[in-house]
């Protein structure tokens, strides 16, 4: 059985390449309270690498990560 997240905030990139996905992602992150969850829906190839490795970065648990095709789907816990 596969876990599932059900997210406190969908922020939904679209297109948009990582300087500016990860600004509006820190904007969205700092209106979630510890715990609760975000999914960010990119349709950037480059997201593949770079939203996992920020992650990391900024210590934010990436719990999942769910392919549809040309859309990705993260999501990504605020601690």
């Amino acid at each position: 059985m596969a876990l599932q997240y059900i997210p406190d905030f969908i922020y939904d990139a679209g297109p948009t390449g990582y300087g500016e996905l990860i600004l509006n992602l820190l904007i969205s992150m700092k209106k979630l309270e510890r715990g609760q969850i975000i999914e960010v829906i990119s349709y950037d190839p480059g997201a593949k690498e770079d939203l996992p490795a920020w992650c990391r970065m900024q210590n934010f648990p990436l719990l999942d990560r769910k392919n549809f095709g040309n859309t990705i789907h993260y999501f990504i816990e605020k601690c």
